[in-house]
């Protein structure tokens, strides 16, 4: 059967069946063609999803030779996909996709002494620059997904980045590329000194590569007047790279979009990291001002010039992960901002670049307009803001977001205002307005008008906002496609933009070297439409239909499915160092344990996509089993996905239909049995000490025989007779220590220690008793890691209504376990809305958030002994990383004399509360804490503190590395000057 040959339900479903049967006897990658994992491929960062026939997931290029073969007898396209970040549907199709990113990810040549680096196309770009930068080279083609997207994507994109304006595009950069033609066949192009006139691999090759220089030779006059004059131009094919005197064929490759090979290798050019880099933050009081003076300020040879717009410093300032970055760079309310960065080898000489800049906007009327960032600290945040921008825009509630299809067109910078103007009236006409951020130095301006993309009526403004701006480009003499591709969004205007002429020998290109039409076909010639919402992500009769009761409170985002659907797939959890998102992707290197391939999984399952029964079935389950609720993508995903909420929601609809299993059962009621469990601790105890009753507990309750279990203690009681509301004074020395489960019934010393911390800094400490029944306050919190939302919620409400009277008295509660006094702030705001959950969330503190607001006042002091300059290793609890309050426990940490502390920089721990005790996730706990903090903690010294805040993560250090970890209690318990 041809490409694109439609073909019964019940033949496909037979074909379907024999292709995947075929793949996993010839390959040794994984082939997949189940719903939840074609679902998981069907998008990019687009607005489009197109459900491919199945997934291959390649472990060599012979893999990948295989797949287009037996592809190819089945009649099936093929899509090379990398981290799937694009943004107009390249990486998208009905056939198979091809995902490089799992394995093919190695470094397989690098010469230092040449600056030259041949890798596997699945390589992320971060992962290259840290392995190079140790001997001062860098890949400088650097967009602001590098922490995610691979080489192969980039070079299939022709990819830019912030400092094209000094290195150029992927183009400027590949020397050559290893590929494979739509059969399977080998064959390269390059200029390495290796080949015979740049064709390695066959006849075949080069009887090909003469045709197309042939070709681009025919059109070179059409060439020299069809081809945009701006560096930012990567739509259609490059023609013109063959029209130069020593023509590099591999350029051909580069920005072809899949389209006419599979590619399998790629070898850089890298350059050498400039000594310093300086940056100057220039404010501005309108738009049009920042579009009129930027190539001013390119005329002082910077390596950068970005736009961060008006929607940015809004949104952002509403952003905990970039709060304190925007404050630091603003001064005053500007408009918009563009960073000017400069690079080089004499810092003095970069300073000066900075009064030269200082000097040139107050030439233009913008005298004291330039904020200096000198500190590579600094610099980075401002990137992580910049990097960040389309994210933050895209966190927007509601159905209306900034769309992208006219995303990066560029103009000569002269006509960069009038451009940006005429825009923005496209936009007013059509009764919406855009969002404007990144390349200005380069006169490539993202924009994004703001539609709703469930609406039909919006979609037809999109094509008529499409159309008007594919005129206004081709009038201003630039490129309708600047850094971004052609993919679905754009390619039907190559034709308008580029002529027949050039149409036809962009077709001659594609046919030359894929005449089947197998290699992703619809991308750059004969395209599908822009518009055709039986393409798109929310094509028409999209609708959420579970969960029909939820369990929790949506109403922030408009219900379930508004939550779901702010994933826009960027990819920021695919990162894989920085920050703590996403764990368990970090382990598995799955799109399954991804939050994005979560929320994929999610959407498709409640808007019916994968069957009536999708939501609450085996594979969805299985899809966030490795979810460890560690709030990271709370505060790193740049549109605001909680996963870790959206967990608590899906396991309570799981729970109700599969019943609820033993181990949960156990774990969850823990506040119940805990004080009987205090009583019988050498009975309950015995477990850890023979293995048969270890076995025992595997079998009948799934807790891992490998994993040792909290050891049960008596339980801490606290100090003081029992408080009134009256009691509390109002000033800031009444508090209430919140005693969770864990460390009462496993640890009370640090219960303990913690009250002689804080009456030995002067607080009152009033004891309370709930208001109903005699058992000990709880957060609710392992009822809420199982899904058991009512039984939480009773929990919360005995919490809240017994401390409430307290906190309106002025009292503030402070409490030691993070994933236990933040769910106050966090989950007790979706189990009971309202002003009185907030009033408490206001005043509820972790132990290091209390000392070190009250410290830093001024209001409190702490008499500490000097450690004589031990080390003391620093774990951050994932709920303290997310809540950004690890300023707080370093701060606190820094305050006692002697005490090098040293923070390390890891994801989650991996115990994870009950996940790490599970038979079934035992492994992947361990490897989580191997992926950074066991490495960490075994260069540390014998008489070193470990200081880890939650009890978890003491746990698994105490489990993995035999480390005894404490809270900062202790530490700052035993720093206390006796007497004092």
């Amino acid at each position: 059967m041809a490409a694109g040959t439609a073909a019964s339900p019940r033949a496909a479903l037979r074909q379907g069946a024999g292709l995947a049967r075929r793949l996993a006897e010839a390959l040794r990658g994984e082939v997949r063609f189940d719903a939840f994992t074609r679902g998981r491929y069907a998008t990019d960062a687009s607005i489009y999803q197109i459900m491919p026939a199945g997934v291959v997931l390649p472990r060599s290029a012979a893999d990948i030779a295989a797949t287009l073969q037996i592809a190819a007898e089945h009649g099936v396209p093929v899509i090379l996909r990398g981290g799937g970040t694009s943004q107009n549907g390249q990486p998208i199709g009905s056939g198979l996709v091809v995902d490089c990113s799992r394995h093919l990810d190695g470094i397989t040549h690098y010469d230092p002494e040449g600056g030259t680096v041949t890798v596997e196309p699945g390589l992320v770009l971060e992962r290259l620059n840290t392995r190079v930068k140790a001997d001062g080279w860098f890949f400088p083609v650097e967009p602001s997904t590098a922490t995610r997207c691979t080489i192969g994507g980039m070079a299939g994109n022709n990819s830019c980045g912030a400092r094209s304006l000094r290195y150029g595009k992927m183009s400027d950069n590949v020397l050559a590329m290893e590929a494979l033609f739509h059969d399977g066949a080998p064959f390269g192009f390059g200029l390495t000194g290796n080949e015979t006139d740049g064709v390695t691999g066959s006849a075949r090759a080069e009887d090909l590569a003469r045709r197309m220089r042939s070709l681009a030779e025919a059109n070179r006059d059409e060439i020299a007047a069809r081809y945009p004059r701006v560096q930012r131009r990567v739509g259609g094919y490059n023609l013109d790279a063959l029209i130069e005197a020593r023509p590099n064929l591999a350029h051909l490759l580069v920005g072809s979009e899949g389209t006419l090979a599979a590619t399998t290798s790629v070898t850089l050019k890298l350059s050498r990291l400039p000594a310093h880099r300086v940056m100057g933050v220039c404010h501005f009081p309108s738009f049009r001002d920042a579009m009129e003076t930027t190539r001013h300020i390119v005329d002082l040879d910077p390596v950068a010039v970005e736009l961060v717009d008006n929607n940015v410093l809004v949104l952002g300032a509403d952003i905990p992960l970039f709060r304190a970055t925007l404050a630091d760079i603003t001064r005053g309310t500007p408009n918009c901002l563009l960073l000017a960065e400069f690079a080089g080898e004499d810092l003095a000489g970069l300073k000066r670049d900075l009064k030269r800049l200082d000097a040139c906007m107050a030439d233009h009327g913008f005298p004291g307009a330039v904020v200096e960032i000198l500190e590579p600290a600094r610099q980075r945040s401002v990137w992580e803001v910049r990097e960040a921008c389309l994210n933050i825009m895209m966190s927007m509630k509601g159905d209306a977001k900034p769309v992208s299809f006219i995303e990066d067109c560029a103009v000569p910078l002269e006509h960069l205002a009038d451009y940006t103007d005429a825009v923005t009236d496209v936009f007013t006409r059509h009764g919406t307005r855009g969002t404007w951020y990144a390349h200005a130095s380069v006169g490539c301006l993202h924009v994004r008008p703001i539609l709703n993309m469930k609406d039909g009526g919006d979609v037809r403004t999109m094509r008529a906002i499409a159309d008007e701006t594919a005129e206004l480009v081709r009038r201003f003499k630039g490129s309708y496609s600047g850094e971004h591709g052609d993919g679905i969004s754009r390619s039907e205007y190559v034709e308008p933009l580029f002529g027949a002429r050039l149409t036809r020998a962009f077709e001659a290109v594609k046919d030359g070297f894929d005449p089947g039409n197998r290699l992703n076909p619809g991308k750059i010639v004969r395209p599908m439409a822009m518009d055709d919402r039986s393409l798109m992500r929310f094509s028409p009769g999209y609708a959420v239909s579970r969960p029909t009761a939820p369990a929790l409170d949506w109403s922030e985002w408009g219900g379930f499915g508004g939550a779901v659907e702010m994933c826009n797939n960027n990819g920021t959890c695919r990162k894989l160092a920085g920050g703590a998102m996403c764990p368990s992707y970090r382990a598995t290197r799955e799109e399954q344990h991804l939050t994005r391939g979560r929320a994929n999984s999610l959407r498709l399952a409640i808007s019916g996509q994968l069957g009536p029964d999708a939501f609450t079935g085996p594979e969805m389950k299985r899809a966030m089993d490795l979810c460890v609720s560690c709030k990271a993508c709370r505060r790193e995903c740049p549109t605001g996905v909680d996963m870790a909420r959206m967990k608590v929601e899906f396991l309570h609809h799981y729970h109700a239909r599969h019943g609820l299993p033993l181990k949960d059962r156990l774990i969850g009621w823990m506040p119940h049995y805990a004080g009987l469990a205090a009583h019988l601790a050498p009975l309950l105890n015995l477990r850890d000490r023979h293995p048969t009753l270890a076995r025992l507990s595997e079998r009948v309750a799934g807790l891992s025989a490998r994993r040792s279990l909290p050891r049960w203690r008596r339980a801490w009681s606290e100090v003081g007779e029992p408080a009134h509301p009256g009691d509390v004074s109002g000033d800031f020395r009444d508090v209430i220590l919140f005693g969770d489960t864990f460390n009462r019934a496993f640890e009370r010393e640090n219960l303990e220690a913690a009250e002689r911390v804080l009456i030995a800094a002067g607080y009152r400490l009033h004891r309370v008793y709930p208001v109903r029944g005699r058992r000990p306050l709880c957060c609710g919190r392992t009822y809420l890691a199982s899904g058991q939302t009512e039984r939480a919620r009773a929990e919360a409400r005995r919490t809240r209504d017994t401390l409430l009277p307290f906190v309106r008295a002025g009292a503030r509660v402070v409490g030691l376990e993070p994933s236990c006094l933040l769910t106050f702030r966090d989950e007790f705001a979706a189990l009971l809305p309202g002003a009185d959950t907030a009033q408490l969330a206001r005043q509820s503190l972790l132990f290091e958030e209390l000392l070190a607001a009250d410290l830093a006042a001024g209001r409190i002091d702490l008499a500490l002994e000097d450690q004589g300059g031990r080390v003391a290793h620093l774990h951050g609890h994932c709920h303290q990383k997310s809540f950004g309050v690890m300023g707080s426990v370093e701060s606190v940490l820094r305050m006692v004399p002697g005490l090098d502390v040293r923070p390390i920089e890891s994801s989650c721990c991996g115990m994870a509360g009950a996940f790490g005790y599970g038979a079934d996730t035992l492994d992947v706990s361990l490897a989580m804490a191997e992926l950074a903090l066991f490495p960490a903690l075994r260069k540390a010294g014998p008489g070193d503190l470990v200081v880890a805040d939650g009890t978890s993560c003491r746990h698994q250090i105490h489990d993995g590395l035999g480390l005894h970890a404490e809270h900062v209690a202790r530490v700052l318990d035993r720093a206390l000057v006796h007497g004092h």
